[in-house]
């Protein structure tokens, strides 16, 4: 229901102001903040996590209480490089780190440690394809170049209670480790965007270095969005922060790349903003203006020293990480998980970018075509049936209950013409409202008498019945409207409740209408 409301909202947007949109031309560039899937923090030993009792994860680094002294996480440091080589970043020998000056309640030292200078890595590209069903009709390529990743620290969470008129800060987020991915700006629309950063959630994912999570704000979006003429230079940017799902990129670059336009085409002018996306009223609403740049002043950190890797030999010290070493253990990425369902098991490209875009989708493909000749049926079934059950009960992919046990004997069922599809679909909903992983489909077949029948001598029968019964749809048949069959055999599934081979029955019908 979710994914359809959706894909029509943008089918609707997309009509309406295409005229406009040949006017214009619209740059996006991204900015995200990824959480690093860490045990502690990235200066600090407290604990990294969500959801933590208010304040409980908090070190006295974390508070800046005078005296105390960051040390750098290693295993932050690996998942850096990790994704930057993912990302086909160049990895830097020596990088630096800066302190970044500004004043937030929930800053406590009044400056976060980032890099500036000298980043971790730099000059990467991400390819990914942009696809959205019910919007776009074929997938197509796109690549986004990468200008640096970074570490960074993450600052605290002010709340604010407007009954009381006062803010509460929680530091618990406080030091939290953070790689920033600075793209460049080289997207056109929200549709890119998002896809841009679902694609880096599945990296992100399979590498291990974060849990892509952005319900729980483990990965955060800054959209750059302007628009100018065709040919003309970039012009004044908007900067949407903290873009919290990806369909909210979706909707909040979309917003604003409109806004822009009917803004410039009013006569008005584009203001250097920062404005927040409201993903209730569907709308960027303004936070505050960058028309005076704000100087951080950007200084080296003087507590800890420049950070040095190994790239040539796969020799790690306790205070060089080699880079070859931390290459080795690269998963194979997306990117290659498509090319291997369209090149060795024959799916359409679509189909490939949809089972990839939900790993759990993909394990089940995986586990269930080991029969090849299947692949596409299986992949079809799990797309159109398999998600539309769950997204009928209001449930994620990542939340089915349905055990890989099960679904290899229901697809087994289904193959082997033991039951119908609409059998198929009534045990997958069975198994996904009862959420019991011991029910076998086997035995709600057997329950429910729903096993398919292939006697043709009792569809023989039943066909003769429907006849009789049913003369005027006869009577257009003979007359030469032969689409009538279907609405004959729609009659005899409803009336056997889907217990018979309908492909048997077709032909079977078909003959004994001609005798």
């Amino acid at each position: 229901m979710y994914r359809f409301i959706y894909y029509k909202s943008l089918r609707m947007c997309n009509r309406s102001h295409s005229t406009s949109f040949n006017k214009w031309e619209s740059v996006v560039g991204l900015e995200v903040h990824a959480l690093l899937n860490t045990n502690s923090k990235l200066f600090s030993g407290a604990q990294n996590t969500f959801g933590g009792v208010v304040n409980s994860c908090v070190s006295l680094f974390d508070a800046a209480i005078p005296g105390t002294l960051p040390v750098l996480n290693r295993k932050c440091v690996e998942l850096g490089i990790k994704t930057a080589l993912a990302l086909s970043c160049k990895v830097n020998e020596v990088s630096s780190l800066d302190r970044k000056h500004y004043f937030y309640a929930d800053l406590p030292a009044g400056y976060q440690i980032t890099q500036q200078r000298a980043p971790l890595a730099s000059d990467g590209v991400i390819n990914f394809q942009v696809f959205t069903p019910g919007f776009h009709k074929k997938p197509y390529k796109k690549s986004s170049k990468i200008k640096q990743i970074q570490l960074e620290q993450d600052s605290g969470k002010s709340l604010h209670d407007a009954e009381l008129k006062r803010s509460l800060v929680d530091l618990n987020r406080a030091g939290a480790p953070l790689i920033e991915v600075v793209f460049e700006p080289d997207l056109q629309d929200g549709e890119e965007a998002a896809a841009l950063v679902k694609e880096l959630v599945l990296i992100v994912q399979r590498l291990g270095a974060c849990t892509g999570r952005m319900e729980e704000g483990a990965l955060r979006v800054d959209a750059n969005v302007s628009i100018r003429r065709p040919g003309d230079p970039l012009s004044t940017r908007t900067e949407i922060k903290n873009i919290g799902s990806i369909r909210g990129v979706a909707g909040a670059v979309r917003y604003e790349i409109e806004r822009q336009k009917t803004v410039l085409e009013n006569g008005g002018r584009i203001i250097n903003e920062t404005r927040a996306w409201d993903a209730v009223g569907r709308a960027t609403i303004p936070m505050r203006d960058k028309e005076v740049v704000q100087d951080y002043r950007y200084m080296p950190e003087p507590n800890l020293p420049p950070l040095r890797v190994n790239l040539k030999s796969k020799h790690d010290t306790q205070h060089v990480i080699s880079v070859p070493l931390i290459q080795e253990q690269i998963p194979e990425l997306p990117e290659s998980s498509r090319k291997n369902l369209i090149e060795n098991y024959q799916l359409r490209p679509e189909a490939a970018i949809q089972i990839v875009n939900e790993p759990i989708l993909l394990k089940y493909f995986v586990d269930l075509a080991e029969e090849r000749s299947q692949s596409t049926k299986i992949a079809n079934l799990l797309i159109n049936e398999l998600l539309t059950v769950l997204n009928k009960n209001k449930l994620d992919i990542s939340d089915c209950p349905i055990t890989l046990r099960q679904l290899k004997e229901l697809f087994k069922l289904f193959f082997d013409k033991k039951i119908s599809l609409e059998v198929f679909k009534n045990v997958l909903d069975d198994l996904v409202i009862s959420s019991d992983s011991d029910k076998m489909p086997s035995k709600i077949i057997q329950e429910r008498n729903w096993t398919l029948i292939s006697d043709e001598t009792e569809i023989t029968k039943f066909c003769i019945e429907i006849i009789e019964n049913n003369p005027k749809l006869v009577k257009q048949y003979k007359e030469g409207k032969v689409k009538v069959l279907k609405a004959l055999l729609g009659v005899m599934s409803k009336n056997s409740q889907n217990k018979f081979d309908m492909s048997l029955a077709s032909r079977i019908m078909e003959e004994v209408l001609k005798k």
